[in-house]
C-alpha cells in the first residue's frame, strides 16, 4: 500500500494541487487522469522519490518493494536487452552477477567455493535458473524478438527501449507498480497483451494514460487530478466519466432548489420584517437565510478544444487510386496492393510498429514513391495532414502565432482575429499566442499543428498516431470532430477506441502483407476470429 497525506506542490505561485490525502490500496489498479499540466507526472515523481513535494508526505507500508516505470532511453544504453531486463530484480541480479564474476575466475578459494554455494542455493530459491525465460516473455509479449536479445540497448529505436524499459519494470514484480504512459509506442497486439498482464497482478497499480481503452480495460480504480485535489472514484474510466457527470449534475440541482429558497426567504423578509405580527416569522426565515450554503462548483481544469474540420471545396468521387504499390526497405513491407479510395471512406490503417503503416500512408499521400506500382491522387484532393513526428515541421524558435500565419490559404491573408480565434479554439490563451515554438510541449505541439490544420480547410484528413501527446479531451475532440466530417478521412492509429468509433474501413499491414476490410474493427476483428476457426477447422 501506498498513501500521500496532506501533499502540496508548488511552483512559485502556481499551485498544482494541494493537502492530497489518498491511499493505493492493494490488489487495486488506478488510472491516474487529469488535463494536461494538471500535475500528474509530477505527482507520480512525488511517489516514487524523484521529487519533494512542497508539503505533506508519502508513506510506503513497510516491507513493499516499489518499482517505476523509467523514461531514461540511455542509463543502460551499454548493457544487452536481457541484462536490462534482469536488472528489474535488484536482488536476483546481485546474485547473477556475483556467480558471473566468480565462474569467471576459473580456479576458486575454499573460501569462494563456499560463497558459490550459497549465492547458487539463494539463485536457485530466487527462481534465477528461469530468469531468462521469463525475461523472454515479457520481451515478446511487447514485440521484441529474440535476435535482439545480446544486442545493446542502444541498438534498439527509443520506442523499442521504452518498451524493454517496460519489461525491466514488469520482471521486478514489485508490489507496488508505478507507470507513466506504459502504452506510448505499444502497438494493438502489445497493448492488448499489457492489459492482460496487468489484470493478472495482485499487487497495486497506479498508472498514467490517455487511452481509453487500456483505462477501461485495466482500471479498477480512477484517481483524478482536478481542482487542485485528487478525487478516487471506483470503477474505469466510463464508470468515472458517469459518476463524475451525476456529482456535478446533483450539485447543479441542488443548487438551484436552495437558490429558490433563498429566493423565497428573501422575498418575505423584504415584505414582512416591518410588520409586527411577522416579525418572529421574518426573523426565523433569516436565521435560516443565513445557514444557507450553495455547492461550490469550481472551474474545472479540463478543457476541451473545439474542432471542426470544414474542408474549402468539396472532393470529387475519386480521391486516391493504388495500382500494385510494393514497397521494400531491409524486408518486404507490403506488395501488389491495388485498392481505391472514395469521398465515403474514414480508413484506419493498423499494424505492429514497423510493419510499415507510415510508409503506406505517404504513398497514399505521394510524398513518397513506391518500389513498383503507382499511387494516383484525384484532381480535386487537397490533402491536410497531421504528421506523426512534427520536428521539421515545427523547426526553428518563432512565436506560435508567428508560424501558424504562413499555413492561410488564401489570398487575402489571414486577420490577428482569425489567427486567435483559431488558437484559442485550440486553448492557446492570452499570451500563450506569443511563446516561441521551442518551449512548447508536446501536447502544446500537437494542437498547433491542429490548429494549422483548421486554418488550411484541405479536404483529404490523413493523420498518422493523432492521439499521441494529446489529453483525453483533446483526443475526444479529435474524435468527435472526425466523426462528424463529411470527407475522406485517413489516419494511422494504435488507440483501439479511437479507431473503434470512426473507422468504416480497416487496412492491415501485417507480415509483409495487407488486409483490406469494407468495415468497422468490431466487424473486423469479429471476421478475423472466424478465418482463424476456419483455418483450425481445414488444418484438422
Amino acid at each position: 500500500m501506498i498513501s500521500a497525506s496532506d501533499l502540496t506542490m508548488r511552483y512559485g505561485k502556481r499551485v498544482l494541487f494541494e493537502k492530497v490525502n489518498c491511499v493505493f490500496k492493494p490488489e487495486c489498479r488506478y488510472g491516474l487522469i487529469g488535463a494536461n499540466g494538471s500535475g500528474k507526472s509530477t505527482f507520480m515523481k512525488i511517489l516514487t522519490g524523484q521529487e519533494e513535494a512542497t508539503a505533506g508526505e508519502v508513506m510506503i507500508e513497510k516491507d513493499c518493494s516499489l518499482g517505476y516505470l523509467r523514461q531514461d532511453h540511455y542509463e543502460f544504453d551499454d548493457e544487452t536487452v536481457l541484462n536490462t531486463v534482469f536488472m528489474g530484480d535488484k536482488a536476483l541480479w546481485s546474485i547473477h552477477k556475483q556467480l558471473d564474476d566468480l565462474y569467471a575466475k576459473g580456479d576458486l578459494t575454499d573460501e569462494e567455493s563456499h560463497l558459490c554455494g550459497e549465492l547458487e542455493l539463494a539463485y536457485q530459491e530466487a527462481d534465477g535458473y528461469s530468469m531468462e525465460a521469463n525475461a523472454a516473455k515479457l520481451l515478446n509479449g511487447l514485440g521484441i524478438s529474440d535476435e535482439f536479445y545480446y544486442e545493446p540497448l542502444s541498438s534498439l529505436t527509443g520506442g523499442f527501449k521504452l518498451r524493454v524499459l517496460l519489461a525491466q519494470v514488469l520482471f521486478g514484480d514489485p508490489d507496488i507498480l508505478l507507470m507513466d504512459e506504459p502504452t506510448n509506442h505499444l502497438d494493438m497486439a502489445s497493448i492488448d497483451w499489457l492489459v492482460n498482464f496487468l489484470s493478472r497482478r495482485r499487487g497495486t497499480v497506479v498508472l498514467i494514460s490517455h487511452d481509453r481503452h487500456f483505462l477501461n480495460s485495466v482500471c479498477t480504480n480512477i484517481a483524478d487530478l482536478d481542482y487542485q485535489s485528487i478525487r478516487m472514484f471506483p470503477g474505469n474510466y466510463d464508470d468515472f466519466m458517469t459518476a463524475d457527470a451525476m456529482v456535478k449534475e446533483r450539485a447543479q440541482k441542488e443548487n438551484k432548489k436552495m437558490e429558490k429558497r433563498i429566493t423565497e426567504l428573501k422575498e418575505f423578509i423584504n415584505r414582512f420584517s416591518a410588520n409586527a405580527s411577522k416579525a418572529k416569522q421574518a426573523t426565523s426565515r433569516q436565521k435560516e437565510l443565513n445557514r444557507i450554503e450553495l455547492n461550490e462548483i469550481a472551474p474545472s481544469s479540463r478543457i476541451s478544444p473545439y474542432i471542426r474540420f470544414e474542408p474549402e471545396t468539396p472532393l470529387g468521387d475519386r480521391v486516391i487510386e493504388l495500382e500494385g504499390i510494393s514497397k521494400a526497405y531491409d524486408t518486404t513491407l507490403f506488395k501488389n496492393f491495388t485498392a481505391s479510395i472514395t469521398s465515403e471512406d474514414k480508413i484506419a490503417i493498423i499494424g505492429k510498429n514497423g510493419a510499415g503503416k507510415t510508409t503506406l500512408l505517404r504513398i497514399m499521400l505521394g510524398e513518397l514513391a513506391p518500389d513498383s506500382g503507382k499511387a494516383i491522387l484525384g484532381e480535386t484532393v487537397q490533402v491536410n495532414d497531421f504528421p506523426q513526428d512534427n520536428t521539421s515541421l515545427l523547426a526553428g524558435d518563432e512565436k506560435a502565432i508567428d508560424w501558424l500565419t504562413q499555413w492561410n490559404p488564401g489570398d487575402e491573408g489571414i486577420t490577428d482575429n482569425e489567427l486567435r480565434s483559431a488558437m484559442g479554439r485550440m486553448l492557446f490563451r492570452g499570451d500563450d499566442v506569443f511563446k516561441p515554438i521551442s518551449v512548447l510541449s508536446g501536447g502544446e505541439r500537437a494542437r498547433l499543428v491542429i490548429a494549422r490544420m483548421l486554418l488550411q480547410g484541405g479536404n483529404l484528413l490523413a493523420l498518422d498516431e493523432p492521439t499521441n501527446h494529446l489529453d483525453l479531451e483533446s483526443i475526444e475532440a479529435v474524435n468527435y470532430a472526425l466523426s462528424l466530417v463529411e470527407t475522406t478521412a485517413i489516419f494511422v492509429s494504435h488507440d483501439r477506441e479511437f479507431v473503434r468509433s470512426i473507422a468504416t474501413r480497416i487496412i492491415l499491414i501485417e507480415d509483409g502483407e495487407i488486409i483490406d476490410y469494407p468495415g468497422t474493427l468490431d466487424e473486423f476483428e469479429d471476421w478475423q476470429k472466424r478465418q482463424k476457426r476456419q483455418d483450425k477447422k481445414e488444418r484438422k
